[in-house]
């Protein structure tokens, strides 16, 4: 499944033992398959299943991702938000796999966006900001004036 989408080995987790590093593994004991992100000893994810289905959505959810971010930082547009093309490219790279797990990751980006709307001024507000304080205005007002010139986006209703 990593060569279809051309995952490199050292994206993909390990396997019966962690790192430490972040970088996730799996485990397989008599209750389950577990995805385990851990980092200098302290675990921060865990999820157990006895689906290997569920179990390699997680593991590939989390490749695409890192794929799809590094597919934006090369195209990205300095105009729009970068969720729009890393959502985008991370659903197409899932459903490569299987097509249920880009449309159920597609369901999964809609309640993100829902509760965090697309912000594609947040780059251009940001610099002008830095470009108003630079020529000396208070980082309230350079924040005020930016915010009235590239508003933040409104949250779904």
């Amino acid at each position: 499944m990593a060569r279809i989408i051309g995952a490199s080995r050292d994206i993909l987790p390990t396997f019966g033992h962690s790192e430490h590093s972040g970088r996730p593994h799996v485990e397989v004991d008599a209750s389950g398959y577990h995805y385990v992100v851990a980092e200098r000893g302290n675990e921060h994810q865990r999820h157990t299943t006895l689906d290997l289905d569920e179990l390699l959505y997680d593991v590939f959810q989390s490749v695409t991702f890192e794929l799809a971010c590094k597919y934006e930082q090369s195209h990205r547009v300095y105009s729009k938000d970068s969720r729009r093309i890393t959502f985008q490219y991370q659903e197409e790279l899932l459903s490569q796999l299987t097509p249920s797990w880009g449309e159920r990751r597609k369901h999964e980006h809609e309640r993100i966006l829902e509760q965090h709307p697309y912000d594609d001024y947040a780059s251009v507000r940001a610099t002008f900001a830095v470009e108003l304080r630079e020529q000396g205005a208070s980082s309230e007002e350079a924040w005020r004036v930016a915010g009235d010139k590239y508003p933040l986006p409104r949250e779904s209703e």
